[in-house]
């Protein structure tokens, strides 16, 4: 058959997923059995149900770097030219393989329901009963998880729940994208069903998906709809709005949507939430994660890089790396020995409160901008500890030698290639490990890998009901104290909102913005607390789509900074190293800011030549590839006449950019 009717049958029936150690695995291949052999105990559901994890974590055998992935934001500069600030460089892709509109993963899940189902509501499935419904479970949350990545890039969707025939008429109709918001109800109806059967702890430990990884998605999920709706509202991303490609709004109701997404992500993320309001990890605040002997001295430091995480309970679900097996990753040699290819910008630091719980630049917070003269150390002083333990600052320790002695960081790791230095001058710390060996050995990173991270139902929770009814209720304050004391600043966030200048927040917070606009205060001091506490775990560039945050961008550049460097004593310190160049600088010059500007170290770049990023509205969602057209034509002459229509401001030819979208 056709490539795009392929995607929707089946390219494999398994994907990798989780490597483990379970005996369970220690079985035929599953894409080499049968129904008739298979799915008949509690051990190949659980096979099955673990090899189709398809979570993002920290290392790229099974996802991507998440402390890497908000690079090109708000939060942290990575380095070259990033083709989603560049209008017309990011184009459409020629096949499905390019831009990853593929249906393995939930044709997979959709398969096993087929063949699942049945037995199971016969009680032909032996073994441990609560398990087998709990495997079953799993299934409904690795569904929903496919269904929800695919809802992020790409909003409206086909809903498919089978394992489809190679029948091209069927699977043409199949084809047909459903409204978003059909598409996120059905999400939340797949996690409802996993919560019903999920146990609250599963089978194995936190490795495995459990009751409150279901809440917490739900949540998540709903939170994600809920202000996509209502932010974009009116515009061709929101059924019914105008130029919104669809057939079909009929009945949609924006308010009512809104409405009922708020209410799931209030009710979802509270069941996690006030769980873990009085069960945070502990922050002592220490100057270092580790001593010498690799002991905890911060638990809530070491939770990001803890070689196990079972212990913590804000930690929902994690996945273990043990190098005996040969399942590790080359996080920790990024992460320890240089600056990684990424750091903080100035707007992330500078949203960072003072412990007196004011801004930076509130009347009494005690900040002095001098400070930046000093050097990065000098600036992070008296500020919101988790700014501090985060950051890895000249003279930290890197990692400790085998003999205990401490190799340290320099600051001259601003310098070096695209994959070691530090972009910022604020080079990354949250998830370093302090093992020579990890830091060391190539692909020897044995840190665990956070998947789910119930501390976000907390921040969830604050902003849903803010949104839904626009004020802080008791619940929402008892989270948002609980984070603050952990962070050791001051608990009483109604004095940093009535401090808060919003004009210059958004010089360098994009989430200031919703549809070109400031928001209020309370709102913005809420996602504040969601940036901060968030900071490098995956969760910027899908923020500030909901929110619509980029819009203020599409006439004029944003210009990312860095550290101070033209005027500290850096300047004096690396004369040395430092080449201010047109054509192969390693520096910004000064004409252009007394802040490092990371994308303008040369001026040839392209985000040099049009001074910044720069914004268009057709990337808040990605665009569909051509082959999905060209298979699912009804007229093969005219691409536009496919059952499957194009995103907002994508055209249906490849290597074409995006036009305007009103």
């Amino acid at each position: 058959m056709k490539t795009y009717i392929k995607v929707l049958t089946i390219s494999a029936l398994m994907m990798g997923g989780f490597s483990s150690c379970n005996d369970f695995l220690d079985r035929e291949p599953l894409d080499k059995v049968i129904p008739e052999k298979f799915f008949n105990a509690e051990s190949d559901l659980a096979a099955y149900a673990i090899n189709n994890y398809k979570f993002e974590t920290v290392t790229d055998s099974y996802g991507i770097n998440l402390f890497g992935k908000d690079n090109d934001t708000d939060n942290q500069a990575g380095t070259g030219d990033p083709k989603f600030w560049l209008p017309g460089l990011k184009q459409v892709a020629s096949s499905v393989g390019d831009n990853g509109y593929k249906w393995e993963n939930i044709r997979s899940c959709n398969y096993f329901f087929d063949n699942v189902l049945p037995k199971y509501e016969a009680g032909e499935i032996s073994g441990n009963q609560d398990n087998v419904k709990h495997y079953v479970g799993e299934m409904y949350v690795n569904r929903a998880y496919s269904y929800y990545q695919m809802l992020v890039k790409y909003g409206d969707l086909p809903i498919v729940t089978t394992a489809l025939p190679d029948i091209e008429d069927e699977l043409m109709k199949a084809s047909e994208r459903q409204p978003r918001n059909k598409v996120a109800r059905f999400i939340i109806e797949d996690l409802k069903k996993a919560e019903d059967m999920l146990l609250t702890t599963a089978p194995g430990g936190k490795n495995r998906i459990s009751k409150n990884v279901a809440y917490l998605l739900h949540a998540r999920v709903a939170l994600f709809e809920a202000t996509w709706e209502k932010y974009h509202q009116g515009t061709a991303f929101v059924p019914g709005g105008k130029g919104w490609p669809g057939k079909d709004a009929q009945g949609y109701n924006a308010d009512a949507e809104i409405n009922y997404f708020l209410d799931e992500a209030i009710a979802a993320s509270k069941v996690v939430g006030d769980q873990l309001v009085g069960n945070l990890a502990n922050n002592t605040d220490a100057a270092e994660g580790m001593d010498a002997n690799l002991n905890s001295l911060n638990p809530y430091y070491t939770m990001f890089c803890d070689e196990n995480m079972e212990g913590y309970d804000e930690i929902l679900m994690w996945k273990k790396f043990d190098e005996s097996l040969g399942v590790t990753a080359n996080l920790q040699m990024e992460l320890e020995r240089n600056g990684g290819g990424s750091g903080w910008t100035r707007g992330m630091v500078n949203s960072f409160l003072m412990r007196n719980g004011l801004p930076i630049y509130a009347n009494g917070s005690g900040y002095n901008k001098e400070w930046e003269k000093e050097g990065v150390n000098a600036t992070l002083q008296n500020r919101d500890s988790r700014i501090v333990i985060f950051t890895k600052k000249p003279g930290d320790v890197n990692f400790y030698q085998p003999d205990g002695t401490p190799a340290l960081c320099q600051i001259s790791f601003i310098y070096g290639d695209a994959g070691s230095l530090a972009t910022t001058g604020f080079i990354i710390k949250k998830g370093k490990h302090y093992s020579s060996h990890m830091a060391n050995d190539h692909n020897a990173s044995t840190s665990g890998g956070i998947v789910f991270r119930g501390t976000e139902a907390m921040l969830i929770y604050m902003e849903a009901s803010y949104e839904k009814n626009h004020v802080v209720d008791a619940t929402a304050s008892s989270y948002w104290k609980a984070l603050r004391r952990r962070a050791k600043v001051d608990e009483d966030f109604n004095k940093t909102i009535a401090a808060t200048i919003m004009s210059e927040e958004a010089k360098g917070d994009w989430g200031a913005y919703s549809h070109g606009q400031l928001i209020d205060p309370t709102l913005y001091n809420i996602r504040r607390e969601r940036r901060n506490e968030l900071c490098a775990e995956a969760y910027r560039w899908t923020d500030l789509k909901r929110w619509r945050a980029l819009d203020q961008m599409k006439t004029t550049p944003y210009r990312t900074e860095g550290m101070l460097y033209w005027g500290s004593v850096y300047e004096k310190e690396l004369a040395d190293l430092c080449v201010v160049d047109p054509a192969k600088g390693n520096m910004s010059s000064p004409e252009l800011s007394n802040y490092i500007v990371p994308y303008e170290k040369t001026a040839n770049g392209d985000i040099a030549k049009q001074g910044g990023f720069k914004f268009t509205p057709a990337h808040y969602l990605e665009p569909i590839s051509v082959d999905v057209f060209r298979q699912t034509a009804v007229d093969k002459n005219d691409f536009s006449s496919a059952v499957v229509y194009q995103n907002p401001g994508w055209g249906y030819q490849a290597s074409m950019g995006a036009t305007e979208v009103e």
